[in-house]
């Protein structure tokens, strides 16, 4: 049985997930994260995330085991008559599916909404796709990178104008589709909680790709321009962009009128305040590489961590850009539990990234590592009614 302690906000919801490497996965874990029962799914070879190797730890993928914690495992041959009726079985007894597979897929494996909303119609079915299963390309498989393409986000992403077209350096359209199906879910449960009705949760990563440009489609709305790649400036304020220092880089976010004047006097610039072309923040915008030319002459006197403390004892909102291995140790990352430690059955002790969301009277987090391929099968299957034999007839044992 289940012995791990489970006592997230969640807890009762039971969550089957048929989905593989990323956009799915997400979605279980968040759910998993909040206290849901999720048992994956996987096929005799296993998620191909599985086989993303390089790096492992003592041979499990860390692309794996960062996807899938928190979740019991399960291995079954869809594709047999034994293992559709054990899916089935479980099916029957969950509040939620998962799947992130190709348009008609699940339809004709005999496992779409409409046939399973027969046997519970209680039923949540999560669909994450690469273009929702409306619309013109609802049949189209679904990557990060075309999805960051075709949802506007490569045009704003970049040094500036004229540069190559870059991606965002995380698959955000994935992951955000992930927490967007995750979210989906969660709702449709509060509803099955009050009326005893499933239904259908859709969204994909287009739509993941194009919640990202909020404020550029605000731009695009209002001025009829498609907004451009700015660096790692702001399309609405300045300065709010990085700067680089005598050793480094920071972030400075001294947008509005009373942190611009404070950051003047910080950095002993406080004559640019009475400068016409800095005046405002329309002015600051519309100058805005004057201005950012100006501001570094001034960051490159000293070190990034010197301007980091005078800036923070001024009010100033500001920040250091770290790696990830600097953010894995940064206080603040560790005081959230954003770094866990899990224990691997396998891999031994493994760091992951933490829950979040943090639920003060029903807490969750990380419980459980992420399992090894088929860990949990018979248990899965006794706790759904199969019998000694017919567990045995699909785990071989």
């Amino acid at each position: 049985m289940n012995s791990v302690p489970n006592t997230g906000p969640l807890k009762g919801m039971k969550v089957i997930e048929l989905a593989h490497i990323m956009a799915g996965p997400v979605a279980g874990l968040m759910l998993a994260d909040m206290g849901a029962d999720v048992i994956k799914v996987e096929r005799p070879n296993g998620d191909d995330s599985r086989r993303f190797l390089p790096p492992d730890i003592n041979g499990e993928s860390a692309a794996f085991m960062m996807m899938n914690r928190n979740k019991r495992g399960i291995k079954l041959d869809l594709k047999s008559e034994a293992g559709r009726r054990a899916l089935v079985r479980l099916i029957k007894q969950a509040d939620c599916l998962i799947e992130n597979y190709r348009y008609d897929t699940m339809e004709k494996m005999g496992l779409g909404y409409e046939e399973l909303k027969k046997i519970n119609p209680g039923l949540i079915y999560c669909e994450i796709s690469g273009f929702g299963r409306t619309g013109p390309y609802r049949e189209r498989g679904g990557f990060d990178l075309i999805a960051q393409g075709m949802s506007g986000l490569m045009a704003i992403t970049g040094e500036g104008p004229g540069r190559p077209p870059v991606k965002v350096g995380a698959p955000v359209t994935d992951i955000t589709a992930g927490i967007l199906g995750a979210m989906g879910c969660a709702a449709a449960y509060a509803h099955k909680l009050k009326t005893g009705e499933g239904q259908r949760v859709d969204t994909s990563l287009f739509e993941a790709g194009i919640v990202h440009t909020y404020w550029q489609s605000a731009i695009c709305f209002a001025t009829g321009v498609s907004p451009g790649p700015m660096g790692s400036a702001h399309p609405l304020n300045a300065p709010y962009e990085a700067f680089q220092t005598a050793d480094g880089w920071l972030n400075l976010g001294a947008a509005n009128q009373t942190n611009w004047e404070r950051m003047l006097k910080v950095i002993g610039a406080e004559h640019l305040k009475d400068d016409p072309r800095f005046s405002s923040n329309r002015e600051r915008m519309q100058n805005r590489l004057a201005l950012g030319e100006a501001l570094t002459g001034y960051f490159r006197t000293n070190t990034t961590q010197a301007w980091l403390d005078a800036l923070e004892a001024a009010g100033v909102p500001a920040g250091p850009v770290l790696s990830i291995d600097e953010m894995h140790h940064d206080p603040q990352a560790i005081a959230r539990d954003m770094v866990p430690e899990v224990g691997h059955p396998v891999a031994g002790t493994v760091k992951t990234i933490g829950a979040p969301v943090k639920f003060h009277s029903t807490p969750g987090g990380v419980k459980r590592p992420a399992p090894v391929l088929g860990q949990h099968t018979a248990e899965v299957l006794r706790e759904a009614g199969l019998s000694a034999d017919e567990i045995a007839a699909i785990t071989g044992d």
